[in-house]
């Protein structure tokens, strides 16, 4: 049994996001949560209430116990991208991106 959460258009880049999501990926449900709560991150943030959210999903409608879930995948891909612009010198402009990801967490039984 495989659940999953996705958030989506969070305001970060995918890098600083991936970051914090590698360090979930196969730990157990429970314990990743705990150790999100302790990363002093933007990111961390949003990553666990991601997990809160597939947690939550799978104790809902698969009836599944919180002790027993594993985070089997957690990934942080791009999202779109919003292209601003910042004058420069001689009446040029620079380009400025607003970078943006999603969120995809999937949680699985142990059994």
């Amino acid at each position: 049994m495989e659940v999953q959460a996705i958030t989506k258009n969070v305001r970060m880049s995918a890098q600083k996001m991936r970051e914090v999501v590698r360090q979930i990926q196969g730990m157990n449900a429970l314990q990743a949560v705990a150790v999100l709560g302790a990363v002093p991150r933007k990111s961390a943030r949003v990553v666990a209430k991601t997990l809160k959210s597939a947690i939550a999903n799978a104790e809902h409608n698969n009836n599944a116990r919180p002790e027993s879930l594993v985070v089997k995948m957690a990934v942080a891909g791009h999202g779109p991208v919003m292209k601003r612009f910042i004058p420069k010198a001689r009446g040029s402009a620079g380009p400025i991106l607003k970078r943006s990801c999603h969120v995809k967490i999937v949680v699985s039984d142990l059994s």
